[in-house]
């Protein structure tokens, strides 16, 4: 055998061990995926039992979308009409969410506060300014009870106050109003981290 024949013979074996492992890795890819995907298909079963009564009450919406899971919440069976502090009620309602979401793994857990566009109340107004200090005050109280009371690690949980700015529905009826005045809770297939440099050091003063 000449050199250049087992130098091409090497290169071949080479390319098919390459070509094995890639085949390893996107069939291991593919079955993470689906593994991942039964998973919030569970989860998503779990939330449509724990909140039966309120979903056939028009109360709560649970969608599932590709590898994204979303709870829509209103606002009025969590929060009193104006206000930020969680009722009891809701705190009843967001501890068996809480169950469910501690479950999750591999998740990013987004909390999404929404308002309709009518002004705030002039004697709320010292408190909550706008509607973006509302909803961002309904988002981070969610999120600091499912901390709080549900244990859910606080690296997952995100809040974001969105005010009047993203509705999914008309702003001109009261039914409208009412959807557009919501607590979303949004699944999502957590972003790796990546790891930054330190900062330099400061330098010593002469």
């Amino acid at each position: 055998e000449t050199r250049d024949r087992a130098r091409k013979r090497q290169l071949r074996e080479h390319v098919g061990y390459l070509t094995q492992r890639l085949d390893d890795e996107v069939a291991k890819v593919s079955r993470e995926k689906e593994e991942e995907m039964a998973r919030l298909k569970a989860t998503h079963d779990d939330m449509l039992k724990a909140m039966k009564k309120e979903i056939e009450q028009g109360q709560i919406k649970v969608t599932q979308l590709a590898d994204r899971l979303s709870l829509n919440i209103i606002d009025k069976i969590l929060f009193p009409s104006g206000e930020a502090e969680i009722s009891e009620q809701g705190k009843e309602v967001l501890k068996r969410v809480g169950e469910i979401l501690k479950q999750t793994r591999d998740k990013t857990i987004r909390i999404e506060g929404h308002t309709d566009n009518v002004p705030i109340h002039k004697h709320l107004q010292t408190r909550f300014p706008t509607n973006w200090e509302l909803s961002t005050a309904r988002a981070t109280n969610v999120v600091r009870f499912l901390q709080d009371e549900a244990g859910i690690d606080p690296a997952s949980l995100d809040a974001v106050g969105r005010g009047e700015y993203h509705p999914i529905a008309s702003n001109k009826t009261q039914a409208g109003r009412s959807k557009n005045r919501r607590i979303e809770i949004i699944l999502s297939p957590r972003v790796p981290v990546v790891a930054r440099e330190p900062a330099p050091k400061e330098l010593k003063k002469k």
